[in-house]
């Protein structure tokens, strides 16, 4: 016993260092999505341990692996730890991600959305809230404890077996859905970023959807400002406490006195009910902290989909000279964009060649080992000694064969890390999970506890279905398997559904690899997962990248008419509701400045029905065009062929009429162009001049 902790010192060692690490990176990566000032440690404390403890589950796994495994020779060791150390390990990392994932972090999320102002009524709330999702949590392990008590008895072990095996489940099946949607996503979008013209469709295909996804949200937060004003009126007929309310209401939407006469007339005065109570003001606090949250979400992903167009419009047009200049660099460039000793020439290579081939790489290797994840996947029950994964991270030499070291140990990482990278990726394309999103150093509180929560909710069940990948006789050798596993496979149905289920990745790599879920959006009018880079190719209709590329340009020439080319190059910190931004003014700013005349804002409602008829329009007018058959196309084409001859100007002279019987000189329109109203464009679909339409 003495030897091995005299032996594993270099091991602990590194153990230390890499928590160091861990816990540095999860503390720059809260800094850069909440502001660390404001928010508060009852947050902070539980969203930073349901992100460290998952990501040392990444070193933990291998290092579980070697130990189990020790070769006799120290150059083939690896990191290992003594038995009971990692059994410590294990039970601290689970039960806190456990406890974090099902009871702390819902209630601390529902806690800071409550609106209410004391700590008494938060809790109530947050109880309240939750009381539904604990009664189907309730329900289901009811339903199971049965099946464990039937089969086994009922004991302290049965209970426990019950608890983990239903957390393990609910993970596993949303595990393997989402890192099967990523295994196809995350390699295709590299592909297809390395084509920098698709890409710049695909961004201005894209800037549609959030414009009107932020007129809306800018619409709201006025419809709930002009609410508070309405509120702020009656503040001398309520309470005191009331009256302190809404006081702090308006401190933290910003609202200035001065915005009470001009708030008003902006959108419809909303109606108050006649008696102000704890609710009202509640449920108004919670919607208010929604909406401007909303609103700088969409504010700041337009500001950076207008940032990636200009910088990938700028790749675009240096291909005549070659030579490349993005100007002053915004502080959401990229470090590659920071680089100052570039020349332009140099630039362009880069971005043009060397960018777009690194790009191709990752996304072939990327494929290859979604493909050999699949595989290992679909063999490891029938052939676990064919896992393409367990045959790159175990040792082949006769002398030490089916032993992990120190480099199987960082590919059994490396593989962790992309599967985990590839679950978290299907995060943007899944359409469940509401309005929550993450925001640069502005996420709501609980979106953040939410987002961790799933992180943490994942992260165990890819960890022991990637232990499924080795032979039982390997696996069941670890601390993880004696310590999860085994209560897993308590009973017949539990023992075989962690190798049976994972063979259902096939569903969503398939429906993602053959765009199904377009086709069932199609059949069915809604979908879950969606490709928004296929929805919408032809450019016509709801948001295509024409449209988008109007956008962009209007809201460049906007921004230069008021003198604020430097827009986006600002930091997009979140700017107090009810207050103008110097900066940058919004969507319905920005067009009254191109030449528009401004009108005051009208209701979503409206707004959302004009833009709704102006591309039901656009769509139809298409539709027109393309709905030909074979002889109207051709007709077109001769039409369009006869129309674009210029003819000479004596056969012009030939078919004019002499003044005496009523001819017209001068007439432009009529030179060099055959009239398409008139002789032989008549006969190919073309109309009077007078505006008649032929029947």
């Amino acid at each position: 016993m003495f030897v091995d902790m005299k032996s594993s010192i270099g091991s602990d060692a590194f153990a230390l260092l890499a928590l160091a690490f861990i816990s540095l990176f999860v503390l720059l990566l809260l800094r850069h999505f909440l502001p660390l000032r404001t928010t508060p440690a009852y947050l902070i404390l539980p969203i930073f341990l349901s992100l460290a403890l998952p990501i040392s589950i990444i070193l933990l796994v291998p290092i579980d692996l070697a130990s189990s495994s020790r070769p006799d020779d120290e150059a083939l060791r690896g990191i290992w730890l003594p038995e009971g150390v990692r059994l410590v390990a294990w039970r601290l990392t689970y039960w806190l991600t456990f406890a974090l994932t099902w009871v702390i972090l819902p209630l601390l999320g529902e806690y800071t959305d409550s609106g209410y102002r004391t700590p008494k009524d938060r809790i109530i709330y947050s109880l309240r809230s939750n009381a539904r999702y604990q009664l189907i949590v309730i329900a289901c392990a009811a339903a199971g404890g049965i099946y464990v008590f039937l089969q086994n008895g009922f004991a302290g072990g049965s209970v426990k077996s019950l608890v983990m095996a239903l957390a393990y489940c609910w993970g596993l099946i949303m595990a393997i859905y989402l890192m099967g949607h990523g295994l196809v996503a995350v390699p295709r979008r590299l592909f297809r970023d390395a084509n920098v013209v698709g890409r710049l469709k695909r961004i201005q295909s894209h800037v549609p959807k959030v414009n009107d996804r932020l007129s809306d949200a800018t619409t709201e937060l006025e419809e709930l400002e002009a609410q508070l004003t309405q509120l702020r009126k009656r503040k001398n007929a309520v309470s005191r406490d009331h009256e302190e309310w809404i006081e702090d209401i308006s401190d933290a939407s910003s609202l200035p006195n001065s915005r009470i006469a001009t708030t008003a007339p902006r959108v419809p005065a909303p109606a108050l009910p006649a008696v102000i109570t704890d609710r009202y003001l509640a449920e108004l606090t919670r919607k208010l902290a929604r909406a401007r949250h909303k609103r700088a979400r969409f504010a700041e992903a337009w500001d950076r989909l207008i940032q990636e167009a200009v910088d990938t419009q700028a790749i675009v047009d240096a291909r005549a000279s070659r030579k490349l200049d993005f100007g002053k660099v915004s502080p959401h460039s990229s470090w590659l964009e920071r680089l100052n000793f570039l020349t332009p020439y140099s630039r362009y290579l880069l971005y043009a060649q060397v960018v777009p081939a690194i790009r191709i790489a990752h996304g072939a290797i990327f494929s290859l080992a979604s493909v050999c994840i699949v595989w290992s996947e679909l063999v490891k029950y029938v052939a676990p000694k064919l896992s393409i994964i367990s045959l790159t991270i175990l040792s082949h030499s006769k002398a030490h064969a089916n032993e992990v070291g120190f480099g199987g140990q960082v590919v059994a990482s490396l593989w962790l890390l992309y599967m985990s990278v590839a679950t978290l990726a299907s995060f943007d394309d899944v359409k469940i999970w509401g309005n929550r999103a993450l925001v640069r150093r502005n996420t709501y509180g609980e979106s953040a506890t939410w987002y961790s929560g799933q992180i943490a909710k994942l992260t165990v069940p890819l960890a022991y279905n990637f232990l499924t990948f080795f032979p039982r006789d390997i696996h069941r050798e670890t601390t993880f398997y004696h310590f999860l596993g085994r209560l897993i496979n308590l009973t017949p149905l539990g023992a075989g559904f962690d190798y049976f289920f994972p063979i259902f990745i096939l569903i969503p790599v398939c429906a993602t690899l053959f765009n199904l879920y377009g086709r069932v959006k199609n059949v069915l009018g809604f979908g879950i997962l969606q490709d928004e880079d296929e929805e919408n190719p032809s450019a016509f209709g709801t948001g295509g990248w024409r449209e988008g590329k109007m956008l962009i340009d209007r809201e460049l020439e906007g921004a230069s008419r008021l003198g604020l080319s430097g827009h986006l190059e600002s930091p997009s910190s979140p700017v107090p509701s009810g207050t103008q931004s110097p900066i940058r003014a919004g969507p319905e700013q920005t067009h009254a400045s191109t030449g528009q005349s401004s009108s005051p804002s009208v209701p979503r409602q409206s707004t959302l029905q004009q833009r709704q008829a102006q591309r039901l329009a656009d769509a139809t007018a298409a539709a027109e065009e393309e709905d030909e058959n074979v002889f109207q196309g051709f007709a077109h084409r001769v039409k369009n062929t006869i129309d674009s001859v210029e003819r000479p100007e004596w056969l012009n002279d030939l078919g004019k009429r002499p003044k005496w019987m009523g001819g017209v000189e001068g007439n432009a329109e009529d030179g060099g162009r055959a009239d398409s109203g008139r002789g032989m464009g008549r006969w190919f679909g073309g109309r009077p001049a007078d505006g008649r339409v032929r029947l």
